[in-house]
C-alpha cells in the first residue's frame, strides 16, 4: 500500500514532524510504500531523522540562495484561496497549485493531512482522487480560532476520516458535528522507544520541553520551582524549546533570582538524550491537545509531573501510578508541590518510573501502524459500493502484504526500492560514561564497514595537527571504542571524529554522523584532576550533524558552582567556586583583568570553604570606575602563593558545551553602565562592562 503524508514543512523539528517521521518509519517498517510530501522546503535536509525508505516529495522551495528558490514565483503575488491557518509561511496561488497537481495526480492508496488548512485542500483537491483521504488534528477543536475551526470542519465533512490524538476531542468533534458521514476517532501520537539508556533519576534536575509559547504555561513552572528552590538549593530546572514567550521567561527568570537554577537550554533535537538526563519530568500547560513529551520522559524511566489540563495528559497518566497529575486551579502551589513530593520521596520516584515506562510502549510506533491499518481496511469496506473497483484493489493489496509479512522471517515484507534520501554515510552513537570517558559504537542495527579499523580524533584548527587513534574491535557487534581519560590525554580544543582503515592514510577518512549521543552520565561531574592536568570531556554533535569532541585540559581550574548578585547593598557577583588541580594558598585572591594591555588589574581576597571550595565577592564599583572603553571585558583569574600560574575559572564540568547559551546572569546598572558577568565561549568566567544607553 503506498501511504503519502501532507505536511506543511517536514524540515523542521515541531511535534507534527516527529509525529509524522515516527508514524511514518513504522509504516515503511511493515512493509509501506511511504511518501512525506512537505509543501515548503526550508532546508537541504531534514533535522529529524526520517526512515531512509521514506521517500522525500517538497512542492515548494523556500531556500533562499538555493537554485530551485521559488521565493519570487510570479504565483506568489496572489493570495491563497484556502482558509488561513498560520503567520509562518504562509501558502499563496503558488501552494495552492502546486498541491491541487500533487493531489490529483498522486497514486497513493491512502493520503493523510496533518494540519486544518491542508486538510482543506485534502477534501476540496482530494475528491477526483481514488485514495482514501484522513485528515489529523495534532492541535485541538478548542485551540483554533472561531473561523479556522468553522472551516475546518466544513473540510472534515469531505474526508473519509478525521482523526484526533485524544479521545476527549475527538468527542468534541463528533458533538459539533453530529451529522457528519466522516469517520471521527481518535488515534494518539506514536512515540518510539529511544535508543538511550533509561534515566538513573538521581541528577537533582527537572526537565521541561516544548515550544516557548503562552498555553505551555512555563511561567507557572519558573513560579513553581521558586517554592521547590527555595527547600532543595541543589535542584535545578532545565527548559528546552525556543519560542515568543522566551524573553518573558528570562525576565521572570532574573526577577525571581532564579538565573543560576533554571537554564533555557534552547531547542535539542532528539530530545530523548535530554529527557534522561532529568530524574522528574514537568508540563505545566494550560492545554495539550495530547503530549508528545509525556511519552517521551515516559519512554526514558522519568516520572512526569502535569498540570490535569484538556486534553492529554490525563489520557496518558495514570495518577499516582505512573505520574502526577496537578489540578489547574491548583496553579503554581499545586505544581511546586507534586515536584516537592517526587524530590522528596525518592522510592516514589523509581516506582512511577518503572511504571512510566511501562505505559509508554502502548505507543510504540508499530501499535499505532496496527491500528492505522485497521481503520484503512475498514474506511475500504465502506466505500466499497462507489469505489468498488479501488476498494477491491486496496483489500487484495493489504492481504497480500499481509501474508507475506506472515512468511517473511522477519514478520515483515521486503522494503521497497524508492528514491528518498540516502542513508548517512557513516552514522554511529556516542556515550559518556560514568568516568567522563566516551564510548563509540554503532546503533541498534547499525554496523561498521568490515576489516580492521581505526577511530580518529583531530584536534580542529591546529597548526600542529594533533590526532589520537585508537582500534576499533574486529568482529560482530563487539565494534565498540572506549576512549577513557586515564589512558588517553586529549588537549584542549574540539575534536572531530573519524573512521580510517587501520594504518591508513587520514586522507581515506571518513567523517562520522552523530546517530545519537548520550550525555546524561556527565551532568553534575566535576572535572578531573590526575597527573597530567585537570581535564573534561563533552561529547557532542556539531551544527551540521557531526560528532565532536569538546575537551579541557589545563594544569589547574578553579570550577565555578554558585552565582549571587546582590543588588540591594553594593552592587556586586558573589562566587562559590572549587579548585582542581592545585591547593588552595594562604593569601589566594581572584584578579579581575582588563583587556587593555597594560591596564592595572582589580583583586579580591577568597575566603576558603573546606576540600578545595573558596569563594569571593567582586564589587562593581571598581571596573565601572575603570571603565575606558565601549564594551570592556574583564577576564577572572584565581592567583596566589604557590600557584604556578593563574588559574582560570570557569564551568568546564558536566554536560554543557556552551555555557554562554544557557548559563546566563543578568547585568546590573552602576554609575550608568550595565555589569554583567558572563561565561565566554571557551566556558571561562568574565565580567563584561559597558555603557548603558538610555
Amino acid at each position: 500500500m503506498k501511504i503519502a503524508f501532507l505536511i506543511n514543512n517536514a524540515y523542521g523539528i515541531g511535534g507534527t514532524i516527529r509525529a509524522t517521521a515516527n508514524l511514518s518509519g513504522a509504516f515503511a517498517e511493515r512493509g509501506h510504500d511511504v511518501e512525506v510530501v512537505s509543501v515548503h522546503r526550508s532546508q537541504d535536509a531534514p533535522r529529524l531523522a526520517f526512515d531512509p525508505r521514506v521517500t522525500f516529495t517538497p512542492l515548494v522551495d523556500t531556500r533562499a540562495g538555493s537554485p530551485g528558490y521559488e521565493g519570487d514565483h510570479e504565483f506568489t503575488r496572489r493570495p491563497t484561496t484556502m482558509f488561513g491557518y498560520s503567520l509562518t509561511e504562509p501558502h499563496t496561488a503558488l501552494q495552492d497549485h502546486r498541491i491541487a497537481e500533487y493531489l490529483t495526480g498522486t497514486d497513493a492508496d491512502v493520503v493523510i493531512a496533518t494540519r486544518p488548512d491542508l486538510n482543506g485542500y485534502l477534501a476540496r483537491d482530494g475528491r477526483h482522487s481514488r485514495c482514501l483521504r484522513l485528515g489529523q488534528e495534532h492541535l485541538s477543536l478548542a485551540a483554533h480560532r472561531e473561523q479556522v475551526r468553522e472551516d475546518q470542519n466544513a473540510a472534515v465533512l469531505g474526508l473519509d476520516a478525521f482523526l484526533t490524538v485524544s479521545e476527549a476531542d475527538a468527542a468534541a468533534y463528533r458533538a459539533a458535528l453530529p451529522r457528519a458521514r466522516t469517520r471521527i476517532m481518535c488515534l494518539p501520537n506514536s512515540v518510539p522507544a529511544p535508543d538511550v539508556a533509561p534515566a538513573t533519576l538521581d541528577s537533582r534536575t527537572i526537565v521541561a520541553a516544548g515550544r516557548l509559547i503562552p498555553v505551555k504555561r512555563y511561567d507557572r513552572l519558573v513560579t513553581a520551582f521558586a517554592k521547590v528552590a527555595a527547600e532543595h538549593p541543589d535542584w535545578t530546572l532545565r527548559l528546552y524549546g525556543r519560542g515568543v514567550r522566551k524573553a518573558a521567561l528570562r525576565e521572570l527568570i532574573d526577577e525571581l533570582g532564579l538565573y543560576d537554577r533554571v537554564f533555557l537550554m534552547g531547542a535539542v533535537s532528539p530530545i530523548e538524550t535530554e529527557w534522561a538526563k532529568g530524574a522528574v519530568a514537568a508540563v505545566s500547560s494550560d492545554m495539550e491537545s495530547f503530549g508528545m513529551t509525556i511519552v517521551e520522559a515516559m519512554h526514558c524511566g522519568v516520572p512526569v509531573v502535569a498540570t490535569d489540563c484538556p486534553h492529554g495528559p490525563a489520557e496518558i497518566i495514570d495518577h499516582e501510578r505512573d505520574g502526577l497529575l496537578t489540578p489547574l486551579s491548583g496553579d503554581a502551589d499545586a505544581l511546586a508541590d507534586a515536584l516537592k513530593r517526587l524530590i522528596d520521596d525518592e522510592p516514589l520516584r523509581r516506582r512511577l518510573g518503572a511504571a512510566a515506562r511501562e505505559k509508554a510502549r502502548a505507543y510504540a510506533p508499530d501499535a499505532i501502524a496496527a491500528r492505522y491499518e485497521t481503520l484503512f481496511e475498514e474506511l475500504t469496506r465502506a466505500r466499497r459500493r462507489t469505489l468498488s473497483g479501488a476498494a477491491s484493489r486496496v483489500r487484495e493489496r493489504l492481504a497480500r502484504e499481509r501474508r507475506a509479512r506472515g512468511r517473511g522471517a522477519s514478520g515483515h515484507a521486503p522494503a521497497p526500492e524508492h528514491a528518498s534520501s540516502p542513508r548517512p554515510p557513516l552514522a554511529l552513537c556516542a556515550t559518556a560514561t560514568a568516568d567522563g570517558g566516551l564510548l563509540v559504537r554503532p546503533g541498534p542495527g547499525g554496523r561498521l564497514p568490515g576489516g580492521p579499523r581505526e577511530l580518529l580524533l583531530r584536534l580542529r584548527h591546529d597548526p600542529e595537527g594533533r590526532e589520537l587513534r585508537v582500534p576499533v574491535p574486529e568482529g560482530g557487534d563487539g565494534r565498540r571504542v572506549l576512549l577513557s581519560r586515564a589512558a588517553h590525554v586529549l588537549p584542549d580544543g574540539r575534536w572531530d571524529c573519524y573512521l580510517v582503515p587501520a594504518g591508513g592514510a587520514a586522507t581515506r577518512r571518513r567523517r562520522i554522523t552523530a546517530r545519537i549521543v548520550e550525555q546524561a552520565a556527565l551532568v553534575g561531574l566535576p572535572p578531573a584532576a590526575g597527573p597530567d592536568g585537570v581535564s573534561s570531556w563533552i561529547p557532542y554533535t556539531t551544527t551540521d550533524g557531526f560528532l565532536a569532541l569538546r575537551t579541557w585540559l589545563r594544569s589547574a581550574h578553579a570550577e565555578v558552582e554558585r552565582l549571587l548578585l546582590d543588588e540591594e547593598g553594593e552592587a556586586s557577583v558573589t562566587v562559590t567556586a572549587t579548585l582542581y588541580g592545585a591547593v588552595l594558598p594562604e593569601g589566594a585572591r581572584v584578579t579581575a583583568v582588563p583587556r587593555a594591555e597594560g591596564a592595572p588589574e582589580i583583586a579580591v581576597p577568597v575566603r576558603p570553604t573546606g576540600a578545595g571550595g573558596f569563594v569571593f565577592t567582586l564589587p562593581y564599583d571598581e571596573p565601572v570606575r575603570r571603565n575606558a572603553g565601549d564594551d570592556e571585558p574583564w577576564a577572572l583569574r584565581l592567583a596566589g602563593p604557590g600557584l604556578a600560574a593563574p588559574v582560570p575559572l570557569g564551568r568546564i564540568g558536566g554536560d554543557v558545551v556552551e555555557r554562554k547559551k544557557t548559563d546566563v546572569v543578568p547585568g546590573t546598572v552602576v554609575g550608568g553602565h550595565r555589569v554583567t558577568p558572563y561565561f565566554a565561549a571557551s566556558n571561562a568566567l568574565a565580567l563584561r562592562v559597558r555603557p548603558e544607553r538610555v
